[in-house]
């Protein structure tokens, strides 16, 4: 059976971090802590459950004060391998539990904690008490020398990070947001500029003109900004928006067909849909993004839709073979259900054909 994610946390990892905290706090109470930390409901608690637990409980057992607190954390912080990034979550959600009045202190911890972790999740809380305040000093790390640091002020501002409380008021107006993806847009860092586009394609679900303008202005001026700003758009090119397909070189595909499509047209549990088909062009095929789209049958008989990428790419030749497989083994973000399931070949945004299969063991 696979590891659970919230096993991470367990005596191994907090044996690691006692042990440093022994080192610069020596009364700090090892098996009192532990019984706490390992209480009858440890079991039942989901991952970010135990986090919460752990930074709560270290509270209880450091020096009264939190600025004495954080001392002794940074310094342990700063010593527990890099190994354990998830798991270091712990020492930012200590800031964001005990931290929230003390705002230059807990700006400063936040900043170290997040070298080789991440304080994208516990800076939120502080830009929903200090929106103006918090969003300031996130510029400022924009300019920072840690790519650790810049990526901070672009992850921890999403409008809809993924696990973590959303910022409503930035899916309403994201201007603050976009001054920081501004100033990181040809950010040197590939890991960087990965959240600008995460950041940049949050905003494009609440407000897709405002992406599309972003887009026109940034588009021509720097090559490898083509790449950010397509992944930033990937929700509107999978929802087959002209305008942006066409912003990217995609233009309506007039003279294209399709022909010779086979499929599987029973596909058991845990089975593979394959399917294969030629595109043809009076003329050259020219620049293409070609896609399939799957409807997921669910349980009150109605559909739910997911397009899936297959290729990209620009020919001269009139003619192409494409093939393609889909797994349904079973995997948790999706149950499948016995019946009738529908493919679509999508290109350029336009839906060319839409064929229906049997999926199960029923038949």
């Amino acid at each position: 059976m696979a590891k659970l994610l919230k096993d991470l946390y367990n005596k191994d990892y907090l044996r690691v971090v006692i042990n440093e905290i022994k080192k610069v706090y020596k009364e700090f109470d090892e098996k009192a802590f532990l019984n706490v930390v390992f209480d009858k409901s440890w079991e039942e608690k989901e991952l970010k459950q135990r986090m919460r637990h752990i930074s709560t409980s270290i509270g209880i057992y450091l020096p009264f004060g939190y600025e004495k607190s954080i001392e002794i954390l940074q310094k342990v912080f700063k010593k527990v391998p890099r190994k354990y990034n998830m798991e270091n979550f712990i020492f930012q959600d200590f800031v964001e539990v005990y931290g929230l009045d003390e705002f230059e202190v807990s700006m400063k911890a936040l900043e170290i904690f997040t070298e080789g972790s991440s304080s994208e999740f516990a800076i939120r809380q502080f830009i929903l008490k200090y929106p103006q305040q918090t969003m300031a000093q996130m510029l400022k790390w924009t300019k920072s020398n840690s790519l650790h640091v810049r990526r901070l002020a672009s992850e921890g501002s999403r409008s809809r990070l993924p696990w973590a409380i959303a910022l409503n008021e930035f899916k309403k107006d994201p201007k603050e947001v976009l001054k920081i993806l501004e100033s990181l847009k040809d950010d040197e860092s590939p890991y960087v500029r990965k959240s600008v586009a995460n950041s940049l394609n949050d905003i494009s679900k609440d407000n897709p003109d405002v992406i599309k303008k972003l887009v026109k202005e940034w588009l021509h001026v720097e090559p490898k900004r083509k790449a950010l700003l397509k992944h930033g758009c990937r929700t509107l090119l999978k929802a087959g928006d002209s305008e942006v397909l066409e912003l990217f070189g995609f233009t309506k595909p007039d003279s294209l067909h399709v022909e010779q499509f086979k499929y599987t047209q029973e596909v058991q549990k845990e089975g593979v849909l394959e399917f294969s088909f030629f595109l043809k062009s009076d003329d050259s095929l020219g620049k293409l993004r070609v896609e399939y789209k799957l409807y997921f049958l669910r349980a009150n008989k109605t559909y739910g839709e997911k397009v899936f990428k297959i290729s990209e790419f620009s020919s001269t030749c009139r003619e192409k073979k494409i093939s393609k497989k889909h797994s349904f083994k079973t995997i948790s973000t999706r149950k499948y259900y016995d019946g009738i399931q529908k493919i679509s070949l999508i290109i350029n945004g336009v839906e060319f054909l839409k064929k229906e299969f049997l999926f199960g063991n029923h038949y």
